[in-house]
Parts: structure tokens; sequence; C-alpha cells
């Protein structure tokens, strides 16, 4: 790599902080950065994706109104390179038919494989991801096509006959919501990601500089953000950090913005619009916050019917319980 260094900073992509190249491990180590960062952006595009859902469905504003909140966002704390082209879609008039391009573009989103190998991995090393997985199974439901159109026949709801809609909330109230809600989303959609590499560097033992991982993403790549530059330096400060949520300046934002997260899903929610990845990211905050969790009981169903044994608070050790004694006493 030495060797090569002056060639490749010459022809790498460049941003403020310097060519977007570097040495990133032995083996394997730099495709699998890139498979996460691709796993990232099958999120971001999910959570974007579902935004807009919620700007159209529950708000009624066309693609053009919704492309121009887009531009807005993309001046502050959402400034993204994702952000500045879903501006540029959403705008798009189709000169065969005169209306919005995203109007006539049929709803089944495509995928390579990459968000699906990320998702497959973090099963393989116990670490969740949810809002990508999210992601991933939000392109597989949208493959479905002519079962959706006719389940939406048959299965009632918000919207359905019979079934009325709430109000339609206030506009730009509900675009302030939205806004918190994806940057919301997008830190917690990052921690994840970022927590899979840093167990990925543990268990492969390929020793990730996450600082520099998360400067050469920006520029040159599809998930450059603002955001990146927070994430360098939580990753500075400190290069063992086992969850960006755990970083002060995270964890104040995650504070700050979580109850607008939870206006969007309920507004998202009352009008029956499903966010798969948007509820992923609040779920894994939720999760992550909760000092206990329903996982005793699965631990005791576990051990009746498998004789797994489980773990007591209250004191050290492995234990069982003769479930069929309990049942005859």
């Amino acid at each position: 790599y030495e060797a090569l260094r002056p060639i490749l900073e010459a022809i790498a992509a460049k941003s403020e902080y310097g060519p977007c190249v570097t040495h990133i491990g032995p083996g394997g180590a730099g495709h699998y950065v890139k498979m996460i960062h691709n796993g990232i952006e099958y999120g971001d595009m999910q959570l974007i994706a579902e935004v807009t859902h919620i700007m159209r469905r529950a708000l009624g504003m066309t693609m053009p109104e919704i492309g121009a909140v887009f531009e807005r966002w993309n001046t502050g704390k959402l400034e993204s390179f994702l952000i500045e082209i879903s501006a540029k879609v959403a705008k798009h008039i189709d000169p065969d038919t005169g209306k919005p391009l995203v109007d006539v573009i049929l709803d089944k989103a495509e995928q390579k494989g990459t968000g699906r190998w990320t998702s497959i991995n973090s099963y393989e090393l116990g670490t969740p991801i949810p809002v990508i997985d999210a992601a991933v199974i939000a392109r597989a439901i949208s493959s479905f096509k002519p079962q959706r159109e006719y389940a939406s026949t048959i299965l009632t709801g918000p919207g359905s006959d019979g079934i009325e809609l709430p109000p339609v909330p206030d506009r730009e109230a509900t675009i302030d919501a939205l806004e918190d809600a994806l940057y919301f989303s997008k830190i917690s959609s990052y921690a994840q990601g970022m927590a899979l590499l840093k167990v990925a560097s543990d268990t492969y033992e390929w020793n990730l500089n996450f600082a520099e991982i998360a400067r050469i993403w920006t520029a040159g790549c599809i998930i450059r953000a603002r955001l990146l530059a927070p994430i360098m330096d939580a990753y500075t400060n400190d290069p063992d950090l086992s969850n960006l949520m755990f970083d002060p300046f995270f964890t104040g934002e995650i504070n700050a913005s979580m109850p607008r997260m939870r206006t969007a899903i309920h507004t998202a929610l009352d009008f029956g619009i499903p966010t798969p990845a948007l509820s992923a990211a609040l779920n894994y905050v939720d999760a992550y916050r909760s000092a206990v969790l329903p996982a005793d009981l699965i631990q005791g169903l576990r051990d009746y019917f498998g004789a797994h044994t489980y773990q007591r608070r209250d004191k050290e050790g492995t234990f069982h319980t003769e479930w069929m004694e309990v049942e005859t006493n």
C-alpha cells in the first residue's frame, strides 16, 4: 500500500479531511468495510423513502413540494449526498406524462445483494442492525406488487372503506418532526453499522481505525454526509467506543430528537403507513435504553422445553428448573 499511496491519493475523491483513501486492514477488511457502507446506504434510502411516504399520504404533499423540503433539509444537520439527490429526483418531471417522475416509477425496489450480505453477517456475529435488516426486507416486500395490490382490497386499515383517516396534521409541525425523526434514525442506523464494524474488527483481528473509516466516507461515496464529522470525532476521542450512542454528542442528539421521533411514528401509525426502518431505529434505541428486557421469560421458556438452563439476577451460576416436578407439586 505504501508504494501505491501517492497514486491512490492523487486519484481519490477529496474532502476537507484529505484524500478519501486509506489502508483499511489485512485480508478482506477493505471489502468488508465497503459491504457495511452499502448496508448503511440501504438503511439511509429506506428511511428517506419512509418520511417521503408520510409526507405524501398523511400531509397530501406533491413530490415537487417534498423535493423543496429536502432542499431545505440539505442545508442543515441532514446535509448529505442522498438528501441532495432525493430533492432532485423528487422534483423531476417526466417528459412523457408531465407528472413527477417518482409518481410513474413502479414501486418495486431491486437489490444487488450487499445489504443482504450485511444482514447475514450480522446474524453470524450476533450483532443487531435492525434498520439495515428492515431496509432489505422492505425491498423484498415491494417486489410482491400483485400480492400487495390484492391485499389492499381485502385487508382493512386507515383509509379503507368505512374506516376514516384521522385529520390531516399540521403540515409544518409534522415536517419538523420528520426532520428530527430522519436525523434520529440516521444516528441509530450509523450506530448499528459502526457497532458491527467493531465486532467484526475484534472477531477477525483487523484492528480497524473507525475514525479513519468515517473520514474516507466524507467524499466520493453514496453515504457522504455532515453526520460523518462528529462520527470521526467520536472515534478519535475513544477508538474503542462500543456504540456510537455512548458518545456524549450523540447521546445528546438522540435525547433531543426523540420526542419528535415518536411523533412521526405516531403519525404513521394513525394513517396506516408502513415505517419498518424508522420503527426499527426507534426500537433499537428503546431496547438499548432498557435496563430490563423480557428476555427473562424467553430464557424460562427455553429451559422448560429444552433444558437450556438460565442465569439468575440474584446469584452466580447456571440453573435449571425441573418443570415436570413443579407441575406435579
